[in-house]
């Protein structure tokens, strides 16, 4: 990681353990990993609300953030942070999950609207721009039927992965750590591509 060019990730998810590893908290549960592997814990930072952990070195600082405002107010924490670092949004990822991409697979823009999700929209509203890079993790839809996915989307999203979704998770999330350590300034469109062709089956 080269200094400077990613300072700020964040997971969008929903605080406490009635929520834990659910598919609306895949964006926690990639922080989560990261964290772990590089032997890191997560603190509760009031004044950015939500809780905060760092991996890397000094020269390649990463600095992760889990919103603890729940998913509709996510904005409210990433503007703090973006605020309290002093940092500009092209120094921030968001990771989140998407009912719009199938279970496997990911979505990764430099800018774009909310997708209808809550989240995203949040932060849209809280920092003026919809110009900030998100990487939209597949968690697939309830429903192929329009209305059966309505009357079914919150308890999909609430809902946990079954042990045969988990399994294709597990390596999409590695996939991630492995792509997000590699970001320096010149490689973006090279991570871009990378991660909007993975396939798990490929694996």
């Amino acid at each position: 990681m080269v200094s400077g060019d990613l300072q700020l990730l964040v997971g969008l998810g929903n605080p406490g353990s009635g929520y834990h590893k659910t598919r609306h908290n895949v964006g926690f549960m990639v922080l989560e990993e990261m964290a772990r592997l590089n032997n890191c814990t997560f603190r509760e930072n009031k004044k950015l609300h939500g809780k905060t952990s760092e991996i890397g070195s000094e020269l390649g600082k990463i600095r992760l953030l889990l919103p603890n405002t729940y998913m509709n107010e996510s904005g409210r924490s990433v503007r703090s942070a973006r605020d309290w670092f002093g940092m500009k949004n092209d120094k921030l990822i968001i990771l989140v999950d998407d009912m719009d991409i199938p279970l496997g697979k990911i979505r990764v823009r430099s800018k774009g609207g909310s997708g209808g999700h809550n989240g995203l929209k949040s932060i849209i509203n809280h920092l003026g721009t919809n110009e900030f890079k998100r990487i939209r993790i597949g968690i697939g839809s309830p429903s192929r039927i329009q209305t059966d996915r309505k009357e079914k989307t919150i308890s999909h999203v609430l809902g946990r992965f079954s042990k045969e979704e988990f399994v294709i998770l597990e390596s999409l999330i590695q996939e991630l750590i492995i792509n997000i350590r590699s970001i320096n300034p010149n490689n973006w469109e090279q991570i871009t591509t990378r991660l909007n062709s993975f396939n798990p089956q490929n694996l």
